[in-house]
């Protein structure tokens, strides 16, 4: 029985998989099982930050798994500890870090500090949480509710209390009560559509939650790990969050999810915990994609890719006005908006077909999420691919 056969009788049809099974990768390119070749142009949904197969990763994860792999949270993990230093130095701010495994449970772990602190802070409890209209935080219960997508509450209640939904940043304030204790925001929605949020408003809803007490969690799932140029988005859009989540790309391939804060205190031994979260391989794998990262940042060569793939995806858009309405983005994490539903499933499609792999986000968006140690080399050939792919589509 083959992989597809294999798949179809014994795995959850959770996902709408394309018909392709990848089987070798390197940097930016991938081969599936028929040898056919492909210029990655999503890194796994971002998180193949520093490429397939990077050599350095594999020799930090291969001397790792000789050593030893996991002993649990109930003990010392040195390159946990490493990673952790990595993370808040390269972050600029006064914090401290819990691990698990994903985005979602870094979420779970954001939402359980600020329902802790609204708990203890005061005599009146706190435990409304505002995000956004169009925002995403992940698939488990709570922060499915979390999400503002009424389309991905269907079927799963009943659900957890407290969330509140704003229409945009410039709601939130309207929204703000004595019950309040947080309110959690993607500085660029991934899922939304690859939307920024505008840095001024941004701004003033820092300051004002820090008038109020209360707390600015910033959701750096997708953005986080150089993905806008800078470590965060949070450094981009020049804010003090209290509370910021990170995963995806700062693992390179391997799961990892991170809760870092400057709430040191709020939470204490057996409030929060995780089996496998932060083990050796993990954190080794976080710690040698933190320094490929920060080498490539220091070195300019992360900004010489960056303005190259954008450059590239504006010629790329300026030849496509019949297809694409606009351009959304920061960094290397990019969009284009598509007329339609129909003409983005359309280019998709087309686009494997002719070996360049692009990705679908909300609002009818092409979404771009290349490995950030892109070569030139492999922006070319994707965009040729890619412009191989849309010249007859109407």
């Amino acid at each position: 029985m083959n992989i597809k056969d294999l798949d179809k009788k014994y795995v959850l049809p959770t996902y709408a998989r394309g018909d392709v099974e990848f089987v070798s990768g390197k940097n930016a390119r991938l081969k599936d099982a028929d040898g056919k070749d492909y210029i990655d142009f999503t890194s796994g949904i971002g998180v193949i930050s520093v490429g397939h197969a990077n050599e350095r990763v594999n020799a930090a994860i291969t001397k790792q798994l000789s050593e030893i792999t996991h002993t649990s949270n109930l003990y010392h993990i040195a390159p946990q500890a490493q990673a952790a230093q990595k993370l808040v130095e390269a972050s600029g701010y006064d914090m401290q870090c819990f691990f698990g495994n994903s985005g979602a449970e870094a979420n779970e772990g954001a939402i359980k500090i600020a329902r802790k602190f609204g708990e203890i802070d005061g005599e009146i409890k706190k435990y409304k949480i505002i995000t956004l209209q169009h925002s995403f935080h992940g698939r488990t219960i709570t922060t499915v509710k979390a999400t503002g997508q009424e389309a991905m509450h269907n079927y799963f209640g009943p659900f957890p209390d407290g969330f509140v939904y704003a229409d945009n940043i410039l709601h939130v304030e309207s929204l703000l009560d004595d019950h309040t204790c947080a309110v959690m925001i993607e500085l660029v929605q991934g899922e939304g559509g690859v939307q920024p949020q505008d840095k001024a408003e941004v701004q003033a809803l820092a300051k004002l939650l820090k008038s109020k007490g209360v707390l600015l969690m910033v959701d750096e799932v997708q953005t986080g790990g150089y993905r806008t140029g800078k470590f965060l988005a949070s450094n981009v859009y020049e804010i003090t969050p209290d509370v910021i989540t990170l995963a995806k790309g700062i693992g390179g391939g391997v799961p990892i999810g991170v809760v870092m804060t400057s709430l040191k205190d709020v939470l204490s031994a057996g409030d929060h915990g995780s089996t496998f979260g932060g083990n050796f391989l993990s954190s080794r794998a976080t710690c040698e994609v933190m320094d490929i990262l920060a080498e490539n940042e220091k070195s300019g060569v992360l900004a010489e890719t960056t303005e190259y793939f954008n450059q590239e995806l504006e010629k790329f858009f300026a030849s496509h006005r019949n297809l694409f309405t606009q351009r959304v983005g920061i960094g290397m994490m990019c969009g284009l908006r598509s007329k339609n539903a129909e003409t983005l499933t359309t280019v998709v499609g087309n686009a494997k077909e002719n070996g360049v792999m692009v990705l679908k986000a909300g609002r009818n968006t092409l979404r771009f999420l290349p490995p950030l140690t892109i070569t030139k080399e492999e922006i070319d050939e994707g965009f040729k691919a890619l412009n191989i792919a849309t010249s007859t589509i109407k």
